[in-house]
């Protein structure tokens, strides 16, 4: 059984941006996502003390798989931006492991609510987030490429 490490890593490193590659091109196929027609996100703000980077590796310094990323807002707010995970790993729990693994960086950084944005072409991550207790709410960004907007309270 293969076992998969997440773990905090600099927002410009190369494995980083692979999976960033990965997330960009995948939403391209699905619905014409452009990241630079996106809300710009720069690597200042995915470093502490604005935000962060997870990566999930096969073993402990291993391939790494995906990843999900925490933007600490202040007025104890994170958002989770670029959350992907490969594709051939998909069903196997990981993406939820990531989100209590984000979910639990945010509250021990003093946030108590926790949002992110999606789209509508993303059934299985938005099943994911209800699951986990995000609900629906009102826009709280003007992300072109977002249909969904949801947070949860961190307790």
């Amino acid at each position: 059984m293969i076992r998969f490490a997440i773990a905090e890593e600099p927002a410009d490193s190369p494995d980083v941006q692979r999976c960033f590659d990965s997330y960009y091109a995948e939403l391209g196929t699905l619905f014409g996502y452009q990241p630079d027609e996106a809300l710009p996100l720069a690597v200042e703000d995915l470093t502490r003390p604005h935000g962060l980077v997870l990566l999930i590796r096969e073993g402990e310094v291993g391939r790494a798989v995906g990843c999900g990323a925490l933007k600490l807002l202040g007025g104890n707010v994170a958002e989770i931006k670029r959350m992907w995970i490969d594709r051939r790993l998909r069903g196997q729990g990981l993406g939820g492991r990531l989100l209590d693994e984000l979910e639990s960086v945010a509250y021990a950084e003093g946030c108590s609510v926790i949002r992110l944005d999606s789209n509508g072409r993303l059934d299985a991550a938005i099943a994911l987030y209800r699951a986990r207790g995000y609900r629906e709410v009102l826009p709280f960004n003007a992300e072109p490429f977002a249909t969904h907007w949801m947070e949860k309270r961190l307790r």
